[in-house]
């Protein structure tokens, strides 16, 4: 006895035909249970992504925040240990004993309140770059707020309309994966591949006024024939959809 699978590779070329159409017919509805949402999931998922930047950036400050606030803290402890040895040296300038160790003293002192203006300078450099980073966090935290309720908006939105339409979009997948258990993997893969490089997700069309109904280039009486047999699948010379004939059992399709 034949296995399922050698059954669906052998079924006739016209009972596959007619699974293909049929399983195009379920991905159309669900395409435009989808197209319901609109622009939502990618709004949403834009969104999500700008508050992950923003999230990130938020960051960034407050680790330059942290990192400055921690160089300022340094550069006091340096003015203290400056003025501690300014505080030394002149101690000892009370001592000292000729004029070489008093000028060599004062080169210290000198030196030490160098070391003093120069970690002030610093500390005004630092306390302003912290202050500005304080601004920009401050707006980006302001924008991340206003996103974040933007977000929660636009899912409300979206879930409200998903679960409208999720229980018919369930059952229709349902039937398409039913369906496609009764296609041969070659087809089902060269379907799948055809609907993903269609702009309207059409992979499978009925002829229309002598015409392919996916890309409306004219076909030619015979090869209109050759349709209407069934006896091989055939696929737009133009557009590579594949062509089933308008019958009253096979229905009626319209490209979008």
């Amino acid at each position: 006895m034949a296995s399922k699978q050698e059954a669906v590779k052998e079924m006739p070329i016209e009972q596959k035909l007619k699974a293909l159409y049929e399983l195009q017919q379920v991905h159309t509805q669900i395409d435009k249970i989808k197209t319901t949402r609109g622009e939502l999931p990618l709004e949403v998922q834009d969104l999500e992504d700008e508050i992950a930047g923003l999230e990130t950036r938020l960051n960034n400050f407050n680790d330059d925040i942290k990192r400055l606030n921690g160089l300022v803290s340094d550069h006091k402890n340096k003015i203290k240990e400056a003025e501690a040895q300014i505080k030394k040296y002149e101690e000892q300038q009370k001592e000292v004993r000729n004029n070489r160790e008093y000028d060599a003293i004062s080169k210290e002192i000198e030196y030490q309140d160098l070391d003093r203006q120069l970690s002030e300078k610093r500390i005004r450099e630092f306390t302003a770059e912290v202050a500005r980073k304080q601004e920009q966090a401050s707006e980006a935290r302001t924008r991340l707020e206003e996103r974040q309720q933007d977000l929660e908006t636009k899912k409300a939105e979206l879930d409200t309309i998903i679960a409208e339409t999720q229980a018919d979009e369930d059952a229709l997948l349902k039937k398409a994966e039913k369906i496609s258990k009764n296609i041969d993997e070659r087809s089902l893969n060269a379907f799948h591949r055809l609907r993903n490089n269609a702009h309207n997700g059409l992979a499978v069309v009925t002829v229309q006024r002598e015409a392919c109904g996916g890309c409306f280039n004219h076909i030619p009486p015979q090869r209109q024939l050759d349709i209407r047999l069934r006896k091989r699948i055939i696929v737009c010379e133009y557009c590579g959809r594949i062509l089933v004939d308008d019958g009253k059992d096979m229905g009626t399709q319209t490209a979008e």
